[in-house]
């Protein structure tokens, strides 16, 4: 039997043929490397999380009346550098009635008509002041069929 040897001619071209360019950006990603023979740095401490400061009482009062002025907890927060879910915890601690911020009745049927001209949720949301996510559970609730992306009923919705 006889054996054949075949030599196959290969030639490299393309990413491979001509390498100094990916040599040259791994030399400069090895400069960026910390030096092996030094000793690598400690991390940094950093503060452990923990129990939120406490406002003191007066604080408290001052926050209290602000809200009861009209001020928003969003405001109240960024007023006090907290954040709005505790200014809405200690208006509750403190037996503050919470103010709803939603839609009316006249805006959601205002906001079922704006999207039956097509707007969207985003442009709706805009003009009376509140979040897409509101603007759309109101026309759920009122049995509005929603719109995809591409301006289509989406299948399921009511």
């Amino acid at each position: 039997m006889a054996s054949f040897i075949r030599l196959v001619r290969v030639e490299v071209r393309g990413a491979y043929s001509n390498t100094k360019a990916q040599v040259s950006a791994l030399e400069t990603l090895r400069t960026k490397l910390p030096d092996l023979a030094t000793p690598p740095q400690p991390t940094p401490k950093r503060a452990k999380p923990g129990r939120t400061r406490r406002l003191p009482d007066d604080q408290v009062q001052q926050l209290i009346e602000g809200y009861k002025s009209g001020a928003t907890v969003y405001e109240l927060g960024d007023q006090f550098g907290i954040e709005r879910r505790t200014v809405s915890a200690i208006l509750h601690r403190h037996g503050v009635p919470m103010r709803r911020r939603g839609l009316s009745e006249e805006q959601i049927d205002d906001a079922v008509r704006l999207y039956n001209q097509r707007w969207s949720l985003a442009r709706i949301g805009d003009r009376m002041g509140v979040a897409a996510g509101t603007v759309r559970q109101r026309l759920h609730e009122r049995g509005v069929m929603m719109r995809d992306t591409q301006g289509q009923p989406r299948a399921g919705e009511v």
